[in-house]
């Protein structure tokens, strides 16, 4: 790379916030000059390829719901609508629902929840514990269950492959991939102006985009912008369980937050984030806290897994909002030409297609397709939390 290059915008981030907003950028202006900054091109360790790669409808809060209807109509014709040069993904969407057990102390927020699915016309259902059990067998709903909630649409993805479309798009349209370290966002007069690599280079532009996920606070900091956001493992396990269910689980959600979900192969993925969770940039993953914690939980739900084999597991990171775990979405009101989109707090993977479009629009400065102010950083520099009541 020479010295310093100069582009229209600057995305730091190539994950599947940056990919989808250079996409979207792109198909809207072709004659705009686009660069993403990503620091490691295999996603190794990125958000997007280490998640469980879910996509629900069951959020309390009327623009996430949005959001997702939005994902769902983009996933079902995803693999026509990025095909490059007559070559299709293959993303393998599943749609084998999402199933939240509801007990006392949360069934008025989930009705109310549920409610207000209902009234923006997604496919919802409540049910009782009864069906619960009717409908999967090896589940031992507890007394303290008092039903679920469940979604049909929700399911799960190739998040990978998902990713890996968006870039491709994004590139046949014209936006370059820059490998290297975002180190800092360059600004002057109020303004930003470019964003200084590693290397000691410079991409210069007047429009930088953060979409650096975990990493994102810390950059943002270069600039003086201070972010709630903070990076916090979140662990995997791949179990082979002796007894096998009859069909496809959805992901089903305990009270505690537990969640598990068939996998192809005859596998079953879990997870649960606990507030106990480490903060920082650590991507080991303990076999012991499955076997002392999870297992036994699970095991009391499922009582025919109580014999499994642990195959393996792996760690993530989850870009956690700790004012409110929703999205920061749009331009720094300090600093012209800085938008963010960060904070996803577990959810950013569905919450892509969206983000990418939103934020593109915002860029070109024209009419928003579903208005997602309400993540606005400005709530950030008010100290003004947004309410996720009802669901995990």
């Amino acid at each position: 790379m020479t010295q310093s290059q100069t582009y229209d915008v600057i995305i730091t981030g190539g994950g599947i916030m940056g990919s989808a907003t250079a996409y979207h950028l792109m198909k809207s202006d072709p004659a705009l000059k686009v660069a993403v900054v990503e620091r490691d091109p295999t996603y190794a360790r990125a958000s997007t390829t280490l998640s469980m790669s879910n996509v629900r409808i069951q959020f309390s809060l009327k623009e996430n719901i949005q959001i997702s209807q939005y994902a769902f109509e983009v996933l079902k014709g995803f693999e026509e609508q990025m095909a490059v040069g007559g070559e299709r993904p293959r993303i393998y969407f599943h749609q084998e629902g999402n199933l939240f057990l509801v007990g006392a102390e949360n069934e008025a927020a989930a009705r109310k929840a549920f409610d207000l699915q209902r009234s923006l016309g997604c496919r919802i259902e409540w049910w009782p514990r009864a069906q619960i059990k009717e409908r999967y067998p090896l589940y031992e709903p507890g007394d303290d269950i008092v039903g679920a909630t469940y979604g049909p649409d929700d399911g799960h993805f190739d998040a990978y492959a998902v990713l890996m479309a968006y870039k491709a798009k994004a590139r046949s349209l014209g936006a370059a991939y820059i490998t290297g370290d975002a180190a800092a966002i360059a600004t002057a007069a109020g303004s930003a102006t470019g964003v200084a690599l590693a290397t000691g280079d410079k991409v210069s532009a007047g429009i930088v985009v953060n979409c650096g996920g975990a990493w994102a606070a810390e950059l943002a900091a270069t600039a003086g912008v201070e972010l709630p956001v903070v990076p916090v493992k979140r662990q995997v396990f791949a179990l082979d369980t002796a007894v096998k269910p009859e069909g496809p689980l959805p992901l089903t959600v305990l009270l505690s937050g537990l969640y598990f979900r068939t996998e192809t192969g005859g596998l079953v993925l879990l997870g649960k984030s606990v507030p106990e969770d480490p903060v920082g940039f650590n991507f080991s993953w303990d076999d012991q806290r499955f076997m002392e914690l999870l297992w036994p939980e699970l095991a009391e739900f499922v009582p025919a897994w109580d014999r499994l084999k642990l195959v393996r597991g792996w760690a993530g990171l989850y870009d956690v909002n700790t004012l409110d775990g929703n999205a920061i979405l749009g331009e720094w009101p300090q600093i012209k030409g800085l938008y963010l989109a960060t904070g996803f707090s577990g959810h950013g993977l569905q919450q892509g297609p969206a983000v990418g479009r939103y934020l593109s629009e915002l860029i070109l400065q024209r009419p928003v397709s579903l208005d997602l102010a309400i993540f606005s950083p400005q709530r950030i520099l008010e100290n003004r939390p947004l309410s996720e009541a009802g669901l995990v």
